[in-house]
């Protein structure tokens, strides 16, 4: 079930304990959310999946065995900081770093070619990449993650120097990547990103887990039980045992928003039942906190409206 498992790692540089007993489960087939303040702990784990770096103690497990050298290829990993050749040919670095992820020559100029069609810059394929815009240089980037095939991807803040269109289409990109059966690690502070495409996420806090589970579950577990109500526009009813009023705007065809908070021994149910006996109810919404509300409740401690 799970492609990915860390369990219990620590890593200490100097005095600074970077991940303190740090353990996640990435699901295989899905997006996994990796999320925390600069500073918590993720590009040092990121690095240590990577067997770029190797923990002090704990353990990664791929497929439910001990990580191995030969699992890098495997990975494909896309840095925040980006780490292509400014004076070298797009098209000649590319096949390049395709060879050290095991292609040959002949197979990453074919599917390379695919995939410059496909994001509109094969005619930048002779040019250098100090000629490239930032966008263009993170389009190349991303295919040279991608193009041999990893079981596992992790893109560290993939959608930074994209404007709206391009992020769309790197968006869609790694959809249909998933789609594919590919697991990916997606590591971002745009939480806005992570409820349209994460499965499930960790939050990393101080160089420690401190909130992980489905990203649906995460938010339900932070509800403040408040709802909004749109009711024929007459006067709302004050119940003050089963829940208080906290806005009305009017709304279209003589309609009234209403946005309550229930008491937290009602059930959703119960509410409906007594609201429908009151009112005439054309639509009845639980509001959740958007996974920004819960970053920063949990990292800031700001409270949830």
């Amino acid at each position: 079930m799970y492609f990915l498992e860390v369990k219990d790692v620590v890593k200490q540089y100097a005095n600074h304990r970077a991940l303190n007993k740090v353990s996640i489960r990435v699901p295989r087939g899905k997006i996994f959310g990796l999320l925390g303040p600069n500073g918590a702990g993720k590009t040092t784990l990121i690095r240590i999946i990577n067997r770029i770096t190797a923990p002090d103690s704990g353990e990664t497990l791929i497929d439910g065995r001990q990580s191995q050298p030969s699992d890098i290829y495997r990975i494909g990993y896309l840095p925040e900081e980006r780490g292509l050749y400014k004076k070298m040919k797009v098209g000649e670095q590319a096949i390049y770093l395709a060879q050290l992820k095991g292609l040959t020559a002949t197979e990453a100029r074919r599917r390379l070619t695919i995939w410059f069609d496909k994001f509109g810059i094969m005619q930048w394929w002779n040019k250098k990449l100090e000629e490239l815009s930032k966008g263009m240089q993170q389009k190349v980037q991303f295919i040279v993650t991608i193009v041999h095939e990893p079981e596992l991807l992790i893109f560290d803040e993939p959608f930074s120097g994209f404007d709206p269109v391009n992020t769309e289409q790197l968006k869609k990109e790694i959809l249909e990547l998933k789609d594919l059966g590919r697991t990916i690690i997606f590591s971002t502070h745009n939480m806005a990103s992570v409820e349209e495409i994460c499965d499930d996420i960790a939050l990393i806090n101080k160089s420690e887990v401190v909130l992980s589970g489905h990203v649906d579950e995460v938010r339900n577990r932070f509800k403040s039980n408040t709802f909004n109500v749109n009711v024929l526009n007459d006067r709302f009813m004050v119940s003050p045992d089963i829940y208080t009023v906290i806005s009305e705007i009017p709304g279209a065809n003589h309609t009234l928003n209403v946005r309550i908070r229930k008491e937290k021994e009602i059930s959703n149910s119960e509410l409906l039942n007594i609201l429908t006996k009151q009112h005439e109810i054309f639509s009845f919404t639980e509001e959740l906190p958007s996974m920004n509300e819960v970053f920063l409740k949990v990292v800031a401690d700001v409270p949830v409206n």
